[in-house]
């Protein structure tokens, strides 16, 4: 069977809200924001902290030759720099771009 690959075009809260509701430990993300690209297996989602003020949490073992090289991304802190996420499980692969901001390109003289 072919790997089926999904497009999708979210805003940042729902990029978060994606990955809370449909991501799960073993998973394969990757997330690009800012000048950053982390892929790797999800190892633990975290919820929200109201008393340490920490938002929606995922923890990545990274792919790649560094060893034993795992991070935890606080979504909140950098959902307004999301780019993309892929998001492999199974034979499934979901691509989601953040849409991008409306530009007013006039120009006024005066």
């Amino acid at each position: 069977m072919e790997n089926e690959e999904k497009e999708l075009i979210m805003s940042p809260d729902e990029m978060v809200e994606y990955i809370r509701q449909n991501v799960q430990p073993t998973d394969t993300l990757e997330i690009s924001y800012n000048r950053i690209f982390a892929p790797g297996e999800v190892l633990t989602i975290t919820e929200e902290d109201e008393e340490t003020g920490e938002g929606l949490r995922v923890s990545l073992q990274l792919n790649g030759e560094i060893l034993n090289q795992s991070i935890e991304i606080d979504l909140n802190d950098i959902k307004d720099e999301l780019l993309e996420i892929r998001h492999v499980k199974d034979d499934n692969v979901v691509v989601i771009e953040a849409e991008m901001p409306e530009v007013d390109f006039t120009y006024s003289y005066k």
